[in-house]
């Protein structure tokens, strides 16, 4: 062999050996490519159900704060219900005494108990509590709780008769419904 043939056979060969290297290197360099982008795939696929989970986790911190808000509010304005409710029965049995027959010998207590009577109700007043109108009124089963129906010819259909007991309200809600006797 001519040391022409040898060069050129030793050139090819280095040729090929620097080609698979470049080959290799491209390989490598393209492996760390696609690995980076599916990294930076699962990253973005990861931070946005970060963020999404940051979103809900937002509403619900709102949507607490806005019921805890409304929580407040609703026991600021019942705040004396529960007295209220102890009370109607003391009012109910003030009632009852205020029906005894007047005389000469129980005006006197009996003009004591009418002032305590006063004074509880305007008490229950004050924070609100009100009575429920019935006689006369149209039976609204949310205020009324009928206990007697009766069939009177003189009066229209479904109206209230006689309060057998009183109904109270305090502002807007409904503590104690009122007793009646409804006409059919």
């Amino acid at each position: 062999m001519d040391i022409k043939e040898q060069v050129t056979e030793d050139a090819v060969e280095s040729a090929e050996v620097i080609d698979t290297e470049e080959t290799d290197e491209a390989n490598d360099v393209n492996d760390e490519t696609s690995e980076l982008e599916r990294k930076l795939e699962e990253l973005e696929v990861e931070k946005d159900k970060l963020y999404d989970r940051l979103l809900r986790i937002q509403a619900e911190y709102d949507n607490y704060k806005k019921r805890t808000l409304k929580e407040r509010e609703a026991d600021r304005k019942y705040k004396s219900q529960d007295l209220i409710e102890e009370l109607l029965p003391v009012l109910d049995n003030f009632e009852r005494a205020l029906q005894v027959e007047k005389t000469e010998a129980t005006a006197s207590i009996i003009e004591g108990i009418t002032m305590v009577y006063n004074q509880i109700k305007e008490a229950l007043a004050s924070q609100g509590a009100e009575e429920i109108a019935s006689v006369g009124e149209e039976f609204d089963p949310n205020i009324h709780h009928a206990v007697m129906q009766i069939e009177d010819e003189s009066q229209p259909s479904n109206i209230v008769i006689e309060e057998l007991q009183k109904g109270y309200k305090l502002k807007d809600r409904v503590i104690r419904p009122a007793m009646v006797k409804v006409n059919k």
